[in-house]
């Protein structure tokens, strides 16, 4: 059943699915109504002052510097601002619970076992947006690839296309045991909904559902929603995706709801993201594991081999130290120390690494980690000599430098400094290119001016430190668009991590900015 948005009073008294009654009068028709009756409303006002403080007090209440085309603009504005989010408050119980029945869905797309889940994720998805209005909704893939889900309404005459994007897989929960409630249970504790994908990137998806919804039949611009299923993997078909379905993809703007914002209560705008490459480095040193009393303290053992190797990619200091790899300029913002102990949940005493402030730290110079190790489990360790270990190195890339290049100088210093004598092996992984946005521009400027109106305060750019590889995708396949990277998520989602977490009463200001924004670029 397709559900439509209403911004009047008329609605159903069920709050359950397909309740919502179209509405019979529009969103700009109201809002000029709105407006109307706030400037009789001002004209009344500025009467009773003339006739208790003077005609000089009424002439600075009424025109307050601006002219009547401005007061007139600032008028329409706020009626359309608070008639929008009453729509997305009135919306907001029923996307929640879209969310929470998207939540329940394990689409892990890096699990086999989990392929039917990411499937039956992409149909749910399908279905929301099917309900919300979109009679174009197709299910795609490429290969081998996951579903992604592409829902269109066209753009009224004139007005301009949005294509609004976000995924519907999810990252693995990790240990079960340490969520405080099942990850894929959404549960509302507290501002917050835990859950696997509550945030990343599932809240994505509910917040088009609440930005298209709260216009209801009257959408300013012509919409084209694109969830794929693989970013949690590395999105390896969707450049295929994307030239395939280019033409039903093609628009004039592009949001990207996968992001982050600077803090609770401070909106922001994703301008600089690093780029990932990522390589397993395996070390051998016998051809058959030895007993450690016999032959140990003469021949030594591919772990310990491999500890060393590791430990070359850093100096002393925590700085990088493998060669090649360049440094970005950070945007000039303060991140203090001690928020950015709590946030990243650093323990007493564990001092923070490297040079720079933390801005640089995170969002413009590389950082390399060693994500996981192959060797012998503790429970299952002998006095042996090992023959043979590997490591996964992930080296996040700054801004300006080729991630292809700097996997290749990653892997030069990897086998320069085999530890005495060891064969060292590398296999590359999961390349993914940094990004650099010029976000000025008539569509960047509708976004901040939203983002104001939502939050009441001003909105920043700001870097990311993590990646979106196919951004770059997106630029080279839609080169006239302008690509907006909003965000979801806060310093304490945890995202890919346990408890994941939505923080509610951001979300509710990152629908409406969403639906302001809409309303904006439909002029």
């Amino acid at each position: 059943m397709r559900r439509t948005a209403s911004v009047n009073a008329s609605r159903a008294a069920s709050g359950s699915a397909g309740s919502i009654a179209p509405a019979p009068v529009s969103v700009r028709t109201l809002a000029v109504a709105v407006g109307a009756m706030a400037s009789e409303i001002r004209s009344a006002t500025r009467a009773a002052t003339a006739r208790i403080f003077g005609p000089a007090a009424a002439t600075v209440l009424g025109t307050r510097g601006v002219t009547p085309a401005h007061a007139e603009r600032h008028r329409y504005r706020d009626a359309m601002t608070a008639i929008i989010a009453d729509a997305v408050r009135r919306m907001l119980p029923q996307v929640l619970t879209d969310l929470k029945d998207l939540v329940a869905i394990p689409s892990v797309s890096a699990d086999p076992a989990h392929l039917s889940d990411v499937r039956r994720s992409a149909d749910k998805t399908a279905e929301l947006f099917r309900q919300s209005g979109f009679d174009d909704v197709r299910i795609v893939r490429e290969g081998a690839g996951m579903p992604a889900v592409i829902a269109r309404r066209p753009a009224p005459d004139g007005r301009p296309t949005v294509l609004l994007y976000a995924h519907h897989d999810v990252q693995p929960t990790g240990d079960v045991a340490a969520w405080t409630s099942p990850p894929f249970e959404a549960t509302e504790r507290g501002e917050r909904l835990f859950g696997r994908g509550s945030a990343d990137d599932k809240a994505g998806i509910a917040a088009h559902l609440a930005a298209v919804r709260a216009h209801g039949d009257d959408l300013p611009v012509g919409v084209t929603v694109f969830v794929e299923g693989e970013e949690e993997v590395g999105s390896p078909t969707i450049e295929t995706v994307l030239a395939t379905h280019r033409d039903l993809l093609r628009a004039d703007v592009i949001v990207i709801a996968d992001s982050g914002n600077w803090d609770i209560g401070r909106p922001s705008l994703t301008t600089t993201l690093r780029g990932l490459a990522d390589c397993t480095v395996e070390v051998r040193t016998l051809d058959h594991a030895v007993h450690s009393g016999m032959f140990g303290g003469a021949a030594p053992d591919a772990l310990t081999s491999l500890c060393r190797l590791l430990a070359t990619l850093h100096h002393d200091n925590g700085d990088v130290a493998v060669q090649g790899i360049s440094t970005a300029t950070a945007a000039e913002l303060d991140y203090p120390v001690d928020r950015f102990r709590a946030e990243s949940g650093l323990l007493d005493g564990v001092d923070i690494i490297g040079t720079g402030s933390i801005v640089e730290q995170t969002w413009a110079r590389p950082a390399v980690s060693v994500l996981a190790i192959d060797s012998t489990r503790v429970a299952d360790a002998s006095n042996t000599l090992i023959p043979s270990a590997r490591a996964k190195v992930s080296l996040r890339v700054p801004p300006g430098q080729d991630a292809h290049q700097a996997l290749a100088r990653l892997t030069e210093h990897l086998q320069s400094h085999a530890p005495w004598g060891a064969r060292v092996s590398v296999s590359d992984g999961e390349v993914g290119g940094a990004y650099a946005i010029d976000a000025s521009g008539p569509a960047y400027d509708a976004f901040r001016a939203a983002c104001e109106q939502a939050w009441g305060v001003p909105c920043i750019d700001i870097g990311v430190g993590g990646s979106i590889p196919f951004i770059a995708v997106f630029a080279e396949l839609f080169p006239a668009a302008s690509i907006l990277v909003t965000g979801i998520e806060d310093p304490d989602t945890r995202a890919h991590g346990i408890d994941e977490g939505l923080h509610l009463g951001e979300f509710e200001k990152v629908c409406l900015a969403e639906a302001l924004l809409l309303d904006k670029l439909g002029g």
